[in-house]
């Protein structure tokens, strides 16, 4: 499989972690092609750390890995969909998600509707 085509426009893709079982979005990563590569040969989440500069696997260390389901591309090629089976919390915080915060930036005004915000 030629990854090549995710990584025409930056080094690095944005990859959206969501939980296959419950469809919650579990995080926010980022995948360089090494990471990509390592996470189809695994079948386990590689990131790229911008602020470490570094390759690391989801649950290395905390053992609450990502069992990698399928992975699909957004209609860019710029953007990918992890889909995964989660062991233990996903956010470093020890929270199942890391968009656990209340309130958020937006919520709609009085009267209108609010979707799932």
């Amino acid at each position: 499989m030629d990854i090549s085509k995710y990584f025409t426009k930056s080094e690095l893709v944005p990859a959206v972690v969501q939980e296959q079982g419950s469809g919650e979005i579990l995080m926010l990563a980022y995948m360089n092609a090494e990471s990509l590569q390592k996470t189809l040969e695994t079948g386990q989440t590689w990131f790229y750390s911008r602020s470490r500069q570094e390759l690391w696997n989801k649950g290395a260390t905390s053992g609450h890995v990502q069992a990698v389901v399928s992975i699909t591309p957004d209609c860019d090629d710029d953007a990918l969909l992890v889909r995964v089976v989660q062991t233990g919390p996903a956010c470093h915080t020890g929270n199942k998600t890391c968009f656990y915060r209340e309130g958020g930036v937006y919520a709609a005004a009085e009267g209108m509707p609010k979707g799932d915000l």
